[in-house]
């Protein structure tokens, strides 16, 4: 896979979102960490903004359906089927360049939902968001994830919790990580049991409108929520042009609707082409289907 750099006139146009940092600045802290944090990326107005297309899904309250997912979250799949407004997290040039470095200009939405932890939400296992390709460790990452806050993130809300290095480490099994099992049962110890505590866990803390990177790698996990307010984040994710996407964006989007998107989104649901031909219909560009 080659590296894609990113032009001087492309860091010069992310330079506000740098704090004052060189983009290979923040990417070596990436490198290192496995994780990086722009803090207050989005204006008040674009995260209420954000927000507002949430609430009707939030006010729903679809629970989650085990302890993964967290029995008293909410999560809100299909995203950029619900709402364009969802286009500006997915499409910000700042993730991408992230992206694109990682996995190449192929890359693709693998996933993107938005998490409401509730109070009195537990800790959720241990995990990477790569782990399902099944490849070992250690190894370049196969996926990106990033963080948007449009609640912040604080000490006692549920922040999410990193390990960070842990990008770099070989065949371990955490006390804590997620199994099988995870996927299949609503039945937890409650916020004082916490089989995965670890001492180099960190909490992202991070103000709404802030963004976090990371490599999908990284062992992370949702924290718990011992507030009295709920914790409202987005999680757009991606993965190379090559690999299967998490969630089947050309279902979870009706082609209607992606025609209506920008290029560039379309480009990441997979109406592309990952060279020379993969992601082709009946031997042709797939975006030739949007009309």
């Amino acid at each position: 896979m080659i590296e894609q750099r990113i032009t001087a006139a492309d860091e010069a146009a992310l330079e506000p979102h740098l704090g004052g940092r060189s983009f290979e600045q923040c990417w070596e802290q990436y490198e290192a960490d496995g994780y990086v944090i722009f803090p207050g990326i989005m204006t008040a107005d674009e995260v209420e903004r954000q927000r507002a297309a949430l609430l009707p899904f939030i006010e729903a309250d679809v629970r989650g359906r085990n302890v993964f997912e967290g029995v008293q979250s909410n999560r809100i799949y299909a995203m950029l089927g619900k709402d364009p407004i969802f286009t500006d997290l997915v499409t910000h040039p700042l993730q991408l360049a992230f992206a694109e470095r990682e996995l190449g200009q192929s890359c693709l939405l693998s996933a993107c939902l938005a998490i409401n932890l509730r109070p009195g939400e537990t800790v959720q296992p241990w995990h990477m968001d790569d782990e399902h390709c099944r490849q070992p460790m250690p190894r370049k990452a196969l996926g990106v994830s990033t963080f948007w806050t449009i609640d912040p993130m604080t000490e006692d809300n549920g922040a999410t919790e990193v390990i960070p290095g842990s990008h770099l480490w070989g065949k371990v099994k955490l006390n804590g990580a997620n199994s099988l099992a995870h996927f299949s049962t609503k039945e937890d110890g409650g916020q004082d049991d916490d089989p995965g505590a670890h001492p180099d866990a960190v909490k992202a803390i991070m103000p709404a409108g802030s963004l976090m990177i990371a490599k999908g790698t990284l062992w992370h996990r949702g924290g718990a929520n011992r507030s009295d307010a709920p914790r409202l984040i987005v999680t757009p994710q991606y993965c190379p042009g090559w690999m299967r996407p998490l969630e089947t964006m050309l279902l979870a989007v009706t082609s209607e609707k992606a025609a209506a998107l920008p290029k560039r989104a379309q480009e990441l649901l997979g109406y592309s082409i990952h060279e020379p031909f993969m992601g082709y219909v009946d031997g042709m560009h797939p975006a030739r289907v949007l009309g």
